[in-house]
């Protein structure tokens, strides 16, 4: 099990605790906040598992980063409870010593606890005295079992029983990044920087993807981090999340490198760039490379407060939808086919997505709590449907942006056989790209008061620093 060493100074704890129940008081809500933290999740056999990650929202609120932990807190009397148990000797045996619960607690700020077996008679006696036991949606079959084992089976799903006072009161807290949590996402991304310095010297053709992934985790390793999700790293770059890495890169391929490590205290990178394997982009893949990253620059140039994100992604839809006219893919008016939604055969994902204690942050709890609100609905259209976050940005929102255009066999045969959005596609052109890949640039940026600001040092994204940094390997 690995043991999160690392926590922030116990007031910060107290302070987002206190700002959850005041925050669930202005809702008019009464009763108890129940936190279920993760358990260790066997790889096949129960003594080996993989490596544990806490719940986000537990990090949050709890900071403590083992196993096996519960919480609560009573929105009445202001109670806060750490449910934990010692360390038997067994426990010490394979997995060595532990503070004892009464000082791991007090690394949260915590002055009560009590153990395990105890939590059950806890919430029973809240249910008994009709007091409202809130919870958050488990992503995890474990946690399932628990809430059911504490609460009472149901015919309804916990995502239907979850709290939706208690999790819009976690998503408007977490939302907004301290000047001490965008440090940990920069510790993050100095990780990153690494993981690409060393990426860029081992990319040649003749070499495997996985001997790319080896470099780019080997650095997260030596720094006792590890990464915030799985690596991916494909010459077939039309696979979105395409995570084999059994290709051998030859001349000619395009590489998409997209990726992220973890702070030690948790907070995520996620970084995506896409060169050459022979160091240099042959015309056609520069041409659309500048497409990408000129949508890209578009997208981050107008964050700041205030602005729709689902407007933001519209305008680097349309700088994609404009330059692909020109390559000649397109046809018609660049803003009409947006808005028909014609540029989504090239660019089906949304623009980006918060990023945090977990890199897609918070979407746990429901992926239209956290990028969608009262003044924001999810549309239905193919590609726009996928946006991750539209809601309107606020000052230290920290999101990713994330542009791509993508050439993807399967997806071009279905629109070509349905004949849709003919007026604007030009399928003869389209074909002549089949095997092209897919070209993405991602950044993490944070929401500043005047504007926006790229985190983290800069990892070499136009084409001339590209292909100066293969010069230079």
């Amino acid at each position: 099990m690995i043991e999160q060493q690392n926590l922030f100074p116990a007031e910060t704890y107290t302070e987002r605790r206190q700002a959850l129940i005041s925050t669930m008081n202005s809702f008019g809500a009464t009763g108890v906040l129940l936190f279920i933290g993760l358990e260790e999740v066997p790889m096949n056999y129960c003594g080996n598992t993989y490596s544990f990650h806490q719940d986000g929202s537990f990090s949050y609120f709890w900071g403590l980063g083992e196993s096996s932990l519960a919480a609560v807190i009573d929105l009445d009397s202001h109670d806060e409870i750490l449910f934990c148990d010692e360390r038997s000797i067994d426990d010490e045996i394979w997995m060595g010593p532990l503070p004892l619960p009464a000082d791991r607690a007090g690394l949260a700020g915590v002055h009560q606890t009590h153990p395990t077996k105890e939590l059950a008679a806890y919430l029973q006696s809240a249910c008994n005295a009709r007091r409202h036991v809130h919870v958050l949606p488990p992503y995890r079959a474990r946690t399932t079992q628990t809430l059911d084992r504490l609460l009472g089976a149901d015919t309804r799903s916990w995502k239907a029983r979850a709290s939706a006072d208690f999790i819009r009161a976690v998503v408007k807290l977490r939302s907004i990044k301290s000047s001490a949590e965008i440090a940990e996402i920069e510790k993050a991304l100095d990780i990153s920087h690494a993981m690409y310095t060393r990426a860029f010297g081992r990319i040649v053709p003749g070499r495997f993807e996985r001997e790319i992934v080896g470099a780019m985790e080997g650095a997260v390793l030596e720094v006792g981090s590890r990464t915030s999700f799985p690596t991916i790293c494909s010459v077939r770059g039309e696979i979105l999340h395409n995570h084999n890495h059994a290709n051998i890169m030859r001349k000619g391929d395009l590489l998409v490198l997209d990726s992220g490590a973890e702070s030690s205290l948790g907070y995520s990178s996620d970084i995506t760039r896409t060169v050459p394997v022979s160091g240099k982009f042959t015309p056609a893949q520069r041409e659309i490379y500048e497409i990408v990253l000129a949508a890209q620059t578009t997208a981050i140039k107008m964050i700041r407060p205030g602005i729709f994100f689902r407007d933001v992604h519209i305008a680097a839809a349309r700088v994609i939808a404009s330059g692909l006219k020109q390559a000649g893919l397109l046809k018609g008016n660049p803003d009409d086919a947006v808005e028909a939604g014609a540029h989504a055969l090239f660019f089906p994902h949304g623009l980006g997505h918060m990023i945090g204690l977990d890199v897609h942050d918070m979407e746990s709890l429901g992926e239209d709590f956290v990028g969608y609100d009262e003044e924001t609905t999810r549309s239905e259209q193919f590609g726009l449907a996928y946006l991750r976050l539209a809601r309107r940005l606020q000052t230290d929102f920290t999101v990713t942006v994330e542009p791509g255009i993508y050439f993807i066999p399967a997806l071009i045969d279905i629109w070509r056989n349905e004949a849709r959005h003919r007026d604007f596609i030009d399928y003869d052109r389209v074909a002549a790209f089949r095997g092209f890949g897919g070209i993405r640039i991602e950044d993490d940026v944070v929401v500043t008061s005047e504007g926006s600001r790229v985190l983290g040092k800069p990892i070499p994204k136009t084409v001339a620093e590209i292909e100066a940094s293969f010069l230079n390997t």
